[in-house]
């Protein structure tokens, strides 16, 4: 399945990402902003290690982002357990050559579509260190809502910080039945 907006496009990943995933993701600017689970350094290991992860997903939630042609960045929904089966947290990065172009905008648009429109979400949610303005500024763009702040609650790099919870609402699937 690709979702494709202009010269954006969400496609699923495949093993000849690897290379250029490993290149991307290998910045410390960009692990600053994620959870610690990724790894850094990152390895072209851990991006074959993460492809293939993907790649066994049924359905498809996590994308590889392309612009114009080329690798730039991934975007995934993780879907909750139990009581929250119609929610998802969203998680994404972009590679840094690719920042300040409206990219991670459209992408998440995209994947937020797909989310209420194909997997039958009611809630998409995503946590936001309180540094990472850019992020935050990405979510409202998209229309996401900031819910709350959790004080005090993150321990990224040395500090402790707040963490900036977003949501947004599928207006259109509130009265969904399983």
């Amino acid at each position: 399945m690709e979702l494709i907006d202009n010269k954006i496009k969400l496609r699923p990943f495949t093993d000849s990402d690897s290379k250029r995933l490993a290149e991307l993701c290998n910045n410390k600017k960009i692990w600053n902003n994620l959870r610690d689970y990724i790894p850094f350094p990152y390895t072209e290991t851990n991006a074959i290690d993460f492809i293939k992860y993907c790649q066994t997903e049924n359905p498809q939630l996590t994308f590889a982002i392309e612009i114009n042609g080329e690798f730039a960045g991934s975007i995934g929904l993780v879907r909750q357990p139990d009581v929250y089966k119609l929610t998802a947290e969203i998680g994404y990065w972009l590679g840094e050559p690719f920042w300040g172009m409206g990219i991670a905008t459209k992408a998440v648009r995209l994947i937020v579509e797909y989310g209420f429109n194909n997997l039958g979400l009611v809630r998409i949610y995503t946590g936001v260190f309180d540094f990472n303005k850019a992020s935050q500024r990405v979510l409202e763009k998209s229309g996401f809502k900031l819910e709350c702040i959790f004080e005090k609650s993150v321990f990224k790099n040395d500090k402790i910080c707040d963490e900036y919870r977003y949501g947004l609402i599928n207006k259109n699937g509130t009265q969904h039945a399983i």
